[in-house]
Parts: C-alpha cells; sequence; structure tokens
C-alpha cells in the first residue's frame, strides 16, 4: 500500500491503512510488553548484581564471557533443535514458557532464600588465592542466583525480544509494509522504556510495607513488585500472540503450507555456515558485533563510575531508572518523528551511520573527562556547578543514552529491515546465528577484553586509556560494516532485482 493515500500529516505519523489495525495493532502491543519487560530486567539486573555484597561492575565482563556465552549458545541450540519438530507458534510458547518459569523462580525462591544459597565462605577463600583482578569472576560465584537473573535479563532481549518478535514481523511482513511499520513499532516499544523508566525509578524508593507479604526491607519489595510486572506482561504477550494466529493475522496457513512443504532443517553448523556462504550476512553479523563491543566498552567504565557515585542498591537502580527513562523517551521521539521517515528519506545507509557518528563524537567527551588531570576536571566542576565524579558520570549517561536510544530506534530498524531481502533460509538460519550467538560474541569479546586489562591492571580505571582507544578501532569497523550492507540492501531491494523466498516478504 503506498503513502500518496494518506493525508501529509499521516504519511509522517500514522501511515496505516484502517485494515491494517487488526493485525498491526496487536503485534504493536506484543512488542510494547516484550520491550516494557526488557527495559524493567535491563534496570533491575545491574542494580541486583553490581551493588551485591563485594560486587561491582568489575563483575560483568566475567559474567558476559564465562556464564552469557555459553547460555546463548544453549537457548540457540534449543532454539534450532526445537525448530527442527515444532511449529512457530509452539515455539513461541516455549521459549516464553521457559522464561517466565525462571523468573517466578527467582522471585519466590532463590531471591528471598539468597542467604542460604550464596556460598560466601568459598568466595572469601577464593579471594585469597586470587589476585586483585579476578574479583569480578569472585563476585559472580559469592552472588550465583543474582548471577543467573542477570543472565535470563540478558537474554530476554536475545531470544524473546530479538529472535521471536522480530523473527515472527520479518516473517509476515514485506518490506514495503516495514517501512512504514517498523517505525512506529520502534516508537511503542521505546514507549513502554519510559514507562518501565518512570516505574522503576518509583519503585526503587519503595518504603517498607507490611501488607507486602514479601521481603525484609523496601528493596526487597521493589524487586518483588518488579518481577510480578515482568511475568503478567509475559502472559498477556502470550495470549495476544494466540489470537492473531488464531484470527489469521499472525502465520497464515499459507505461510504454514510453504513450511511444511519445503522444510528447513536448524543447527548451529548450519547457521553458521550459512553466514559464511553469505557475504551479506558476514556484514549484518560484522555490524551485530561490533556494535556489541562498542557498548560493552564503553558501558562497564560508565557503570562503574555511577557505581562510584551511587554505592547503594536503591540509589543506584534509581539513577539507572531515570537514564533508561531518558534512552527510550530519546528512541521514542527519534522512531515517532524522525526513524521512519529518515529511512524513507535518506535511505538504508545514512541512517544507520547515524549511531556510530554520535557515538564517537560523546566518546571523546567521555573518555576525555576521564583522563583530564583531576586539577583541569575540578575547575570544570565548579564552572557548571557539578562535583567531580558527576562530570564524568553525567557525560557517560550522555553517551549512552544516545548511544541506546538511535539503537533502539535506527539501528535495530536498518538492521531488521536487512534481513527482509533474503530468502526464508537464509532469514531463519542466519537471524538464529546472528541475534542469538552473533551478539553474544560481540559483547564476550569486549568482556575478554576487560578481563585481560582488569588482570594486567588490577582495576578498571586504570585501563581507561586502552579502552579508549579500542573504542575507536571497534567504531571504525562498524562504519565500516554499515556502507558495505548498504550498498548490496540497496541492490537487492531495487526493482530490477527479482526477489527470493516467498514474494510477500520481499515485494517493494
Amino acid at each position: 500500500m503506498s503513502l500518496k493515500s494518506f493525508s501529509t500529516l499521516r504519511a509522517l505519523l500514522w501511515p496505516v491503512h484502517r485494515e491494517e489495525y487488526p493485525k498491526f495493532i496487536p503485534m504493536l502491543l506484543i512488542s510494547f510488553l516484550i520491550c516494557f519487560n526488557y527495559y524493567l530486567l535491563r534496570i533491575s539486573k545491574e542494580a541486583v548484581l553490581i551493588t551485591a555484597p563485594q560486587s561491582g561492575a568489575e563483575a560483568l565482563p566475567f559474567i558476559k564471557v564465562w556464564v552469557i556465552l555459553p547460555t546463548a549458545f544453549i537457548l540457540t541450540f534449543l532454539f534450532t533443535r526445537l525448530s527442527n519438530y515444532l511449529s512457530r507458534q509452539t515455539i513461541f510458547y516455549v521459549m516464553l514458557s521457559i522464561f517466565m518459569g525462571y523468573f517466578c523462580l527467582f522471585t519466590f525462591f532463590l531471591y528471598p532464600n539468597q542467604d542460604k544459597l550464596h556460598p560466601h565462605a568459598f568466595a572469601d577463600h577464593l579471594q585469597t588465592l586470587l589476585p586483585l583482578g579476578f574479583r569480578g569472576f569472585i563476585a559472580l560465584i559469592r552472588n550465583w542466583t543474582f548471577t543467573t537473573f542477570y543472565v535470563m535479563s540478558e537474554m530476554w532481549s536475545t531470544m524473546i525480544m530479538t529472535i521471536l518478535f522480530w523473527g515472527f514481523a520479518n516473517d509476515t511482513t514485506s518490506v514495503k509494509d516495514a517501512k512504514r511499520f517498523y517505525g512506529l513499532f520502534g516508537v511503542g516499544t521505546n514507549l513502554s522504556g519510559v514507562i518501565a523508566g518512570a516505574l522503576a525509578a518509583h519503585l526503587s524508593t519503595q518504603q517498607f510495607n507490611p501488607l507486602i507479604p514479601f521481603g525484609k526491607t523496601g528493596w526487597d519489595q521493589s524487586i518483588f513488585l518488579i518481577n510480578m510486572l515482568v511475568i503478567a506482561s509475559g502472559l498477556i504477550c502470550m495470549m495476544l500472540y494466540w489470537w492473531m494466529n488464531r484470527k489469521g493475522y499472525g502465520y497464515t496457513e499459507e505461510n504454514l503450507r510453504s513450511h511444511r512443504e519445503a522444510p528447513i532443517k536448524m543447527s548451529i553448523r548450519k547457521s553458521f555456515a550459512s553466514i559464511l556462504k553469505s557475504p551479506y550476512l558476514c556484514l549484518i553479523a560484522i555490524l551485530v558485533v561490533t556494535y556489541n563491543i562498542v557498548i560493552n566498552l564503553a558501558e562497564v567504565v560508565w557503570k562503574d563510575q555511577v557505581k562510584q557515585l551511587y554505592p547503594l542498591a536503591a540509589d543506584f537502580n534509581h539513577y539507572m531508572a531515570e537514564v533508561n527513562l531518558w534512552i527510550a523517551l530519546i528512541a521514542a521521539i527519534i522512531s515517532f518523528f524522525i526513524s521512519g521517515n529518515i529511512i524513507r528519506v535518506l535511505g538504508w545507509t545514512k541512517s544507520a551511520l547515524i549511531s556510530p557518528i554520535l557515538t564517537f563524537f560523546t566518546g571523546l567527551l567521555f573518555f576525555g573527562a576521564l583522563l583530564l588531570p583531576k586539577e583541569t576536571l575540578m575547575g570544570l566542576g565548579l564552572s557548571f556547578g557539578m562535583a567531580q565524579p558527576a562530570i564524568a558520570v553525567f557525560l557517560g549517561s550522555l553517551q549512552n543514552c544516545l548511544l541506546r536510544g538511535t539503537k533502539y530506534s535506527l539501528v535495530d530498524a536498518t538492521k531488521e529491515l536487512a534481513f527482509i531481502p533474503l530468502s526464508n533460509e537464509e532469514k531463519i538460519r542466519g537471524k538464529a546465528a546472528i541475534d542469538g550467538i552473533g551478539s553474544r560474541l560481540g559483547k564476550s569479546g569486549g568482556s575478554l577484553i576487560y578481563q585481560f586489562l582488569l588482570i594486567s591492571f588490577g582495576t578498571i580505571v586504570g585501563s581507561i586509556p586502552i579502552v579508549g582507544v579500542l573504542l575507536i578501532v571497534s567504531l571504525t569497523a562498524w562504519i565500516f560494516a554499515v556502507k558495505a550492507l548498504g550498498k548490496q540492501f540497496n541492490y537487492l531491494t531495487s526493482d530490477h532485482v527479482p526477489p527470493q523466498g516467498e514474494p510477500s516478504a520481499v515485494s517493494i
């Protein structure tokens, strides 16, 4: 359907036809609820782990390599195995149920019994044997229930938001419709972040309420309420997904018949082989890996600064909730007023370049502030009426807001668009490997760098100059991947190229 049938204002803000509402609105609500959970979990997972006893931001690199990466392989293997035997709808229910079951377990058993379950004596013994640089590794063992919560919260974005939801959207949306719909999905998902950030900030100030039958402190009750919201949102997602498929607005009988006639056997090996055989998929993989390296390098330093400024769990969670509120607000504004129009007007390549370019300039400010002499930084603090530690935290928050905000609005939309012109086999296998494991490899790559630096320098602060250089190198690779991929995407979506796979998935 063409934008010419809309008025100028509606084409800009709401390019959806009335007859498309039964499909578009439930899908918008599913994306809203999944991302609502993502934001809630992203905020609380860091407060729970980073402010845990004898823990800090230095635990994150060890968790991302030694726990999250193996978990990503296990869940991706499970997804590929299930794809060989179950329908797409059933896989959605099974994967979502695994996460809902874990969050129930954490809320009602693991968190309340943390004092009995955490091996503090063993961790203290390890601390006497290992060097200072292994403090983060010991912290993930000491607070293992919090580690599992961090891991499952992190995997929510990969398995549920990226693979399941976006896989569903890509399978049932054409390139032409995606250019109208995906920007609005971005608005919904990022508005969910605004609401989640505001709720998390409010719940962080929760005073102990004896009427709530959970927890010994206000912070315990905050965690209980946040997790109950996560569980309720997940159940509503299942109901909406069931309704869409039952009414024929999701996977239609024609889709299911085509899948039965040409089944695609899934395995991790075949998924990676598909990437290696396709230069196009390789470029998407480079884009995903480099983005995750960049954000991991920048965030660990920033979170270490935030922990120094806000050492208490409730204060840390409140600040991170406010930052996430701003991230979501920025992303929602970009998605609603700019994102879809930028992609339509400027094209794929220029739209995808915005995030790495902004990150480069904000990174110069943040790392520049960290490397300035203390006397100069104190002088700047007096000029702006801010304490010395607050300047670096503010600049790091600014970088994080712009990096995450453009990621959720522009990077995600352009990346998902890049999958649509591919054949059904390339989409399924490529997306499983790239989004399921590629993103984890990017974060683990950044985490391995941090582990080496922590062992070498002992602290995050001592490694800041090298992290800054590596950030520039990673940004350069990200920009290269975007430019090269943009050329191929424009060719594949041009009128003279015959569509691949299902006609509905690639027609433009």
